[in-house]
């Protein structure tokens, strides 16, 4: 006895269905900028002297005493250079609900008032690790004797790129009267 395509039981799930959720990788764009740079020289210099580190603890059984001390100060730096790369790209984490909600005008001051309260902010950050480095100059490295304001310096470097791409922005903002960062308001996001 051979079944007849009509007993065959039906498929509960519709094929033409679209599914839930979408997601989608971004369009990669790799740009040549000196924080890039500094950033990826920075990240690799700290993952072999972090490499370095484990190798002679354990499996030389005798630890270098500046790897751990040079890779702490050496992240700090990425930080604070990869800070900048994210005010360029204008990918810091942001609540943008009441952007979402506002008429386009509205959304158009909400957003130059936040560009402003960046600028603001990023400026004092420039001006205060100015402050840090003065007052860490008397203070020695545990390891090396050398100052802890060559630490420092490069929250400064990193302060003050930030403070030169927020101003980049905000002058391209102001340019428009916000109308292009309107646009990519929530660029990216898809909610079905």
């Amino acid at each position: 006895m051979s079944k007849s395509p009509q007993t065959a039981k039906p498929s509960h799930k519709k094929m033409d269905e679209a599914p839930l959720i979408v997601a989608k990788d971004a369009e990669v764009i790799i740009e040549h900028h000196p924080e890039d740079w500094l950033a990826f020289i920075l990240f690799w210099a700290v993952a072999i002297i972090v490499f370095l580190q484990f190798f002679t603890r354990y499996i030389l059984n005798d630890s270098l005493s500046w790897t751990e001390e040079v890779a702490r100060y050496g992240l700090m730096w990425i930080t604070f250079l990869g800070s900048a790369i994210v005010v360029r790209k204008k990918t810091h984490i942001a609540v943008d609900l009441l952007l979402h909600m506002s008429t386009p005008m509205i959304g158009r001051v909400l957003l130059g008032v936040i560009e402003t309260i960046k600028l603001v902010f990023i400026g004092l950050l420039a001006y205060f690790s100015i402050e840090i480095i003065d007052r860490m100059g008397i203070q020695r490295m545990t390891v090396f004797d050398v100052s802890m304001s060559y630490v420092y310096i490069g929250i400064s470097v990193g302060c003050f790129l930030m403070l030169f791409r927020q101003l980049q922005n905000y002058w391209r903002g102001a340019r428009d009267g916000w109308r292009n960062d309107q646009k990519t308001i929530g660029e990216g996001i898809i909610i079905d």
